[in-house]
């Protein structure tokens, strides 16, 4: 089955309403700009209630090494790198790159070594994310076809099934989709999304 990751946690209530219906993975923005944004200590705080089989992702835009090891040291378990990655050494945290269709060919930005699980989301230099646009899934499909990739940009309960028919991607990943205002996840939405991919064969 299609793994899920449902993005843009700020509350401990959404986390805990995710994880009573088996999302795989929460994500946490952690870049300030984002109308997303949670501080990591208290992105801390509710991460000490998810359980541990449920992945935590620390989201962020030209991180630091400090970031990262603050992420780590938070609980973090993987950073999701929008834009640069530096010269890390944070053993403890796994690092999934974002990245878009590259313009006018085949492939993605930035190019990612084969063999990494990326997020394939729409490109958009200054939201990176969360815009509700969705990517050209054709060609989303033939990048899902050869590594591991976490369909990103513009899901909702009602086209899920549609993109994963058509990408077949590892996981999906949705924020806006799901959503009462940003940030404030709406537990009928979030349901219903869940239950869109279950379903989906």
């Amino acid at each position: 089955m299609t793994a899920i990751k449902i993005c843009g946690i700020t509350r401990a209530e959404d986390a805990a309403a995710a994880v009573a219906l088996g999302v795989d993975a929460l994500g946490f923005i952690l870049w300030a700009h984002s109308p997303r944004a949670v501080e990591i200590a208290r992105a801390a705080e509710i991460i000490a209630t998810i359980p541990p089989a449920v992945a935590t992702v620390a989201v962020f835009v030209n991180p630091s090494e400090r970031d990262l090891q603050d992420a780590a040291r938070a609980g973090f378990q993987i950073a999701q790198v929008h834009e640069s990655l530096p010269r890390l050494d944070v053993k403890t945290l796994r690092i999934m790159r974002a990245v878009h269709l590259a313009p006018g060919g085949e492939g993605i930005e930035p190019d990612v070594p084969g063999d990494e699980t990326v997020l394939l989301d729409a490109h958009d230099p200054l939201l990176h994310g969360g815009t509700g646009r969705t990517v050209d899934w054709a060609r989303a499909k033939k990048i899902a076809a050869a590594r591991r990739v976490f369909l990103a940009g513009g899901l909702t309960p009602d086209n899920v099934g549609d993109a994963i028919r058509a990408v077949r991607p590892y996981a999906v990943d949705v924020a806006s989709g799901v959503e009462a205002s940003p940030g404030v996840k709406d537990r009928a939405r979030l349901e219903a999304f869940v239950k869109a991919v279950k379903e989906t064969v």
